[in-house]
């Protein structure tokens, strides 16, 4: 299926204001596997009729992971190029796929002039879902086991926790939890930008105990909302030998598998 997906500076020529902004985020646009994520987020708003716009090669990285490991002058670098890319546009509402690009996005470019309606897929999804602009049908997953991974930054630090298990309860499959899950979930080990220095010294990895955790509930789908987790959970099965057994899954991939798009 080839999936075409407008820039905003296509839809300013031809006059068009779309009605959301997709933020893809860097995972989203240069890791193989999180590729896939935005391609099914993609499929779904074009399933659903929803006018949507990307920035391309416009768009960089927000800023979070250079905030995290302390260079605060790279940050504010790039927050401020991005706003004010976003400001020429007059852009008004954003959704991504990623909880650290939806954070800061959200929470921090106001100080930089940025102030947009910012939601992650999960919300969007759920959106959509009670707006009736999308029906899914339980299908290929239905009375399947799936556990939910929360991720930090859209978890504890922006306190939601319900709108991706609606999301997952209209697959009308299993939802089983860990035992450490929404205000007491743990984290995968990639945030505050862990993703991309080596471990330090300790008894185990974090990543590893997490997984521990989600084979522990017996589930076939690990079921996560961030390009991080996705490879610190994908990682953990690895170690475990149960790459054949268990499959990480983003919320939208599951959607759309549902939807055979």
């Amino acid at each position: 299926m080839t999936l075409h997906v407008k820039t905003m500076a296509e839809m300013q020529a031809s006059g068009e204001v779309p009605e959301v902004l997709f933020w893809v985020g860097c995972a989203g646009s240069f890791d193989d596997r999180a590729k896939k994520v935005t391609r099914s987020f993609a499929k779904i708003l074009n399933h659903t009729g929803i006018k949507f716009a990307v920035l391309g090669a416009e768009e960089s990285c927000t800023g979070d992971p250079a905030k995290r490991a302390g260079n605060e002058f790279l940050f504010q670098m790039q927050a401020m190029n991005n706003v004010q890319i976003l400001n020429m546009y007059e852009v008004k509402n954003i959704v991504t796929t990623c909880p650290h690009c939806f954070n800061t996005l959200k929470n921090e470019y106001p100080q930089f002039g940025g102030n947009y309606e910012v939601m992650h897929h999960a919300e969007y999804l759920q959106k959509l879902i009670d707006e009736g602009k999308l029906t899914v049908e339980g299908g290929i997953f239905k009375g399947k086991k799936i556990t939910y991974h929360d991720s930090c930054y859209l978890g504890r630090a922006n306190s939601i926790y319900e709108a991706p298990r609606q999301v997952l309860a209209e697959l009308d499959s299993d939802l089983v939890e860990m035992k450490r899950c929404k205000n007491n979930g743990l984290c995968c080990g990639a945030g505050g930008s862990q993703m991309f220095k080596d471990a330090e010294k300790g008894t185990q990895e974090v990543n590893i105990e997490r997984t521990q955790e989600a084979l522990e509930t017996k589930a076939e789908i690990i079921a996560v909302n961030c390009p991080f987790c996705m490879t610190m959970m994908q990682d953990g099965v690895k170690h475990f030998n149960k790459e054949e057994q268990i499959q990480i899954k983003d919320l939208s991939e599951l959607i759309s598998e549902s939807l055979h798009l």
